[in-house]
């Protein structure tokens, strides 16, 4: 065990620092990690001792070396990002309770609320007592480029099936900080640069490196640039309608509504295509003909009333009030949660070219 003596906001490189892991689960990532109590599921903290079994914790705590696990918190991502300052709070109090050395979150892979809820607890703790904090993301989840200058965010897979992977590459960081050893460079650590200058010394000066790497690329062998340039794509926007009351709009969603049954089977998560179903004299999508599929929330309020995610039903009204001209009688739907840029990309060309196809000038394009 740590010091007491040791001041609660500092690195104490004791022989067994202390350690708090954080970890935040919504219910469905729960259950694939084989939690069966329905009391995880709750959006409440439940705070316990890795040596109760529960989260990850199990995993990391025979890698750390000379350090201990003392606690787990357990959040739903979804109530996290909703009552952010209460969860915040609740973790200070665990803090400053544990006075742990180091904090681990996740890893939350490529879920977007999970990994936005690691990454602003650590960003929190690692600003107000100045506790190296850890984490892993997917290149893609949203938490990357938001908080990567703000914590150590580790590369990690895309789904939980990496985890195995994860462990070992997060404990082995966390080792060298709790044996103060120098880290390397952030692409031989495996964590996101975060923005920072360090000055290194070199064999050969600027100009012969930029050389030498000017050549390889010439010659199509692989290198490695020393300053990476930010590449952000550039989307021009499209001009504003003229007049709404005599315009055609559609509707698209990446909520998952589907028909009843899901007959397309449309992925819950990860998904590899998108569905156009006919809306045709409808008004409003009904309880008991649509429901959602999507596994990145909790599906229960969307089925009771599908147009909170798809609201065709707002749509129609400003038909029938002359608001807009005409709505486009289809509804096209796929599955944003952890679906690839890439993929994502391709879905949007391809459901453009059916709403120009088609006549539509507008389209309402609704998340989670």
């Amino acid at each position: 065990m740590a010091s007491s003596q040791r001041h609660p906001y500092e690195i104490y490189h004791a022989s067994s620092p202390i350690i708090l892991l954080s970890i935040f689960l919504n219910c469905i990532e729960l259950m694939q990690h084989t939690f069966r109590n329905k009391a995880f599921c709750l959006p409440l903290f439940v705070p316990c001792r890795a040596s109760s079994g529960r989260g990850n914790a199990n995993a990391f705590a025979p890698s750390i070396v000379g350090g201990e696990i003392v606690a787990t918190i357990v959040c739903g991502d979804n109530y996290f990002v909703e009552n952010m300052d209460e969860c915040k709070a609740f973790v200070k109090e665990q803090v400053e309770k544990y006075k742990p050395d180091i904090l681990i979150a996740g890893p939350a892979f490529n879920a977007g609320r999970f990994g936005i809820a690691c990454c602003e607890v650590c960003k929190f703790v690692q600003s107000t007592y100045n506790i190296p904090c850890v984490t892993g993301l997917y290149w893609e989840n949203p938490g990357v480029e938001m908080y990567k200058a703000d914590c150590y965010i580790m590369e990690v897979g895309k789904s939980a099936a990496t985890i195995r992977k994860a462990i070992p590459l997060i404990t082995g960081f966390v080792n060298k900080l709790i044996s103060g050893e120098k880290l390397g460079t952030p692409k031989q650590e495996h964590y996101y640069p975060k923005g920072k200058r360090v000055n290194v010394f070199h064999e050969k000066d600027g100009a012969q490196r930029a050389v030498e790497m000017l050549v390889k690329k010439l010659h199509g062998e692989p290198y490695d640039t020393e300053l990476e340039i930010s590449v952000y794509e550039k989307v021009t926007p499209a001009e504003p309608l003229k007049d709404l009351s005599t315009a055609k709009i559609a509707l698209c969603t990446t909520g998952g509504i589907v028909p009843m049954g899901n007959p397309d089977h449309m992925y819950a998560a990860t998904a590899k295509f998108w569905k156009k179903y006919s809306l045709e004299g409808m008004d409003e999508l009904k309880k008991g003909e649509f429901e959602s599929v999507h596994a990145g929330y909790d599906p229960v309020y969307a089925n009771e009333n599908p147009n909170r995610v798809a609201p065709y039903n707002v749509l129609k009204q400003f038909e029938k009030e002359g608001v807009i001209g005409s709505v486009y009688p289809y509804l096209l739907t796929t599955t944003g949660n952890s679906t690839s840029v890439a993929d994502a990309t391709v879905f949007g060309q391809q459901m453009a070219e059916d709403l120009l196809a088609n006549g539509v000038q507008g389209v309402i394009l609704t998340s989670t």
